[in-house]
């Protein structure tokens, strides 16, 4: 039996200007965002200990006369940031206001390392953290985007991977661990403040402080260079404290209207019932919105989550909804991406949405992201990023791979490929799709690296069922996407 392949290029970017690029930090340093700030300062908020609020105050000093690359070597991988004064990349400005700091003190950092009980532990830092950022809300000095500058003491004990870990996850969950979940509850606490949070780790701020192994996420998890730590969380400030986007892929002349939406369920924090995460839905300018959806079912024994019919009709026509709201039109075409297979019903109910609405383009598509096969290329280096094989009817994509822009293959392991399976109703070809998604995996303001292993709504599905989890019922569901992640 025979496969069809081939390499897609690098996708490319939208810019300010329309200026295109397929590189984020290149894309931002030559043109600016795609969307300009219109205020004249983006104000930042700083919660945490007196150490980490000093240190972020010092950080973005240094980063604003610019920062050199890492190394001569790869340059394209390791760009020097151009800092913040007239050559900023953002075309914008960023203060920490006196006002809007706020110090956990020693006394109260003990306590939480001390209390013996994980969940407890958690709650006490999330209420400690939440009573500091209410009181910049109810201030004169209310910020546009808080950093929540996490010191090491206070991640040993919240942020315990071992801890973790021992929660229960299930295949097609995207919540992961049952365990209680600081990031996550944090998240779902401030979503009724006027203003989104961003979490940094303190080896982010002051690379001499070492984080212990026990509490990384994963061994992957190395402290990067200056530059690449100062591009990364710049843009991720720059999106959550402007509402404006840094990028967008760039559209394809003739492309129809387009809604993205991605699928995903969560666990609620008691591990007992599923729900629907609702669709995370980005339109074709990039901006994302969070609709919450209903309860989900399951096959067996809890596992394998899906939608009935009219939960699935409902959460399409709610999708359809909010982009006519903001567009004042429905898309021509709508692509729905889920990480677990499409049952009959499902499909059936969000066909049943658009075809009511009338909308003739559709395009619904399974995401696996594990599948044993490899391909592998002479002398033993790593498939090339964008290496596509046409399965007959299904196609194994890989976004993660060498990468000559970059000179290098820039993983640590052997990189594994997306199984992209199209459900039968699909207007488009598996080449076609497979090219879109691996368009789609540049769109992430929390990260100017290309080599972005999963597509937008597949990635915001996680970080919005970690949150939602710890939303109860008959509480504030926001819908803007800066809020999640």
């Amino acid at each position: 039996m025979t496969f069809k392949t081939r390499i897609f290029e690098e996708p490319e970017l939208e810019f300010g200007d329309h200026h295109h690029h397929q590189d984020p930090r290149l894309g931002l340093a030559e043109a600016g965002p795609l969307q300009t700030y219109l205020g004249d300062v983006i104000k930042i908020g700083v919660v945490g200990s007196s150490k980490t609020v000093e240190d972020t105050r010092t950080f973005l000093t240094t980063v604003s006369s610019g920062v050199e690359g890492k190394s001569d070597k790869h340059p394209n991988m390791h760009p020097p940031f151009p800092g913040l004064g007239n050559q900023s990349p953002y075309k914008a400005r960023f203060e920490i206001e006196e006002g809007a700091t706020a110090v956990l003190t020693k006394a109260k950092l003990d306590k939480i390392a001390k209390e013996p009980d994980h969940q407890r532990a958690v709650e006490m830092a999330v209420d400690a953290v939440m009573h500091e950022l209410q009181a910049m809300e109810d201030g004169g000095s209310r910020p546009d985007v808080a950093v929540i500058a996490m010191p090491v003491k206070l991640l040993e004990r919240v942020w315990n991977a071992k801890v973790d870990a021992r929660g229960t996850t299930e295949k097609s969950d995207s919540s992961g661990s049952d365990a209680p979940n600081f990031r996550g509850m944090l998240k779902a606490k401030a979503m009724a403040l006027g203003f989104p949070i961003q979490l940094v780790w303190e080896d982010v701020i002051d690379d001499k402080v070492k984080i212990p192994q026990k509490i990384k996420e994963s061994k992957g998890r190395d402290i990067q260079d200056l530059a690449a730590r100062t591009w990364n969380l710049m843009t991720s400030l720059y999106y959550k404290g402007s509402g404006r986007i840094p990028w967008r892929r760039m559209p394809l002349e003739g492309e129809y209207t387009a809604c993205y939406v991605g699928i995903s369920f969560y666990r609620e924090a008691d591990g007992q019932q599923l729900f629907t995460s609702a669709a995370q839905m980005f339109d074709e300018r990039g901006r994302g919105f969070v609709l919450k959806g209903r309860r989900a079912r399951t096959e067996s024994r809890g596992r394998h989550p899906y939608m009935a019919r009219e939960d699935a009709k409902e959460i399409i026509e709610n999708v359809l909804d909010a982009y006519k709201a903001h567009h004042k039109t429905l898309p021509a075409r709508v692509f729905v991406l889920k990480t677990s297979r499409f049952k009959d019903e499902e499909a059936d109910g969000i066909i049943a949405a658009l075809d009511e609405a009338g909308t003739e383009l559709k395009d619904l598509v399974w995401v696996q992201e594990s599948y044993n096969a490899r391909i592998l290329r002479d002398g033993n280096y790593p498939v090339l990023r964008g290496t596509f094989v046409d399965l007959h009817g299904k196609g194994l994509l890989y976004t993660s791979g060498s990468m000559p822009y970059y000179g290098t293959y820039p993983g640590t392991y052997d990189p594994n490929p997306l199984l992209l399976c199209p459900h039968p109703s699909s207007e488009s070809t598996v080449s076609q799709l497979a090219e879109e998604v691996f368009s789609l995996t540049k769109v992430n303001w929390n990260s100017t690296q290309m080599n972005q292993r999963l597509p937008i709504p597949i990635r915001a599905a996680r970080k919005v069922g970690e949150v939602l989890k710890y939303v109860e019922t008959g509480e504030l569901v926001s819908a803007d996407y800066r809020k999640y992640i």
